[in-house]
């Protein structure tokens, strides 16, 4: 079972400059993210776990929740200290916390 990190507690990683990973879509993760999120959709996730760093905590969200569990879950199994975000990027957006647009460097 994923653990999960309530949005509070990512907001502090997030300000510490914590790894993210958004496992929305492409169209999804364009139309808004989280800043600094790697996208890396949740069907891509069990062949790109070699990329993630084991050493360091690694924080997963989507849209609300219920993907990045299932991500986290596949990323624990393969050693990576993973932490499916509660309430995703829905939430965070709610809360009135920054969203980015457009796509990022690291799209595959």
């Amino acid at each position: 079972m994923a653990r999960e990190v309530t949005q509070e507690a990512f907001a502090a990683a997030w300000a510490d400059d914590a790894l993210v990973v958004d496992v929305r879509e492409a169209d999804e993760y364009t139309a808004g993210h989280v800043p600094g999120a790697r996208p890396m959709p949740l069907r891509s996730v069990p062949n790109r776990c070699d990329e993630l760093p084991t050493n360091r905590p690694v924080f997963v969200i989507c849209a609300s929740g219920n993907r990045s569990k299932t991500a986290a879950d596949w990323m624990n199994s393969r050693g990576i200290d993973a932490y499916s975000v509660a309430g995703g990027t829905g939430a965070w957006a709610r809360t009135g916390r920054p969203i980015a647009a457009g796509s990022h460097e690291h799209a595959a």
